[in-house]
């Protein structure tokens, strides 16, 4: 078993009883459908700061790509898409 901790959260009571329903049908714990829905939420955000971060990074270090330049190429790949489609 992985160590754990307790936390508690307010939630309305039309959420407690949904997750409730939820953790019968599912014959799991609302406990544990809980933890895994903050999990998936925060491993999610997280990864949505960190992207941020990195773009941020490259903007400060010059890797970055004229807005027209970045038009152009779509452009252009749409083109051959399309092309190609045909």
């Amino acid at each position: 078993m992985t160590a754990s901790t307790t936390m508690t959260i307010r939630v309305t009571p039309d959420l407690k009883e949904k997750l409730g329903r939820l953790a019968h049908d599912t014959r799991r714990s609302r406990s544990w459908l809980a933890a895994e829905a903050v999990e998936a939420y925060v491993n999610r955000e997280l990864e949505i700061i960190e992207g941020i971060q990195r773009g941020l990074a490259d903007m400060k270090a010059g890797r970055v790509t004229p807005h027209d330049e970045a038009m152009d190429r779509i452009d252009a790949a749409i083109t051959a898409a399309s092309k190609n489609a045909a």
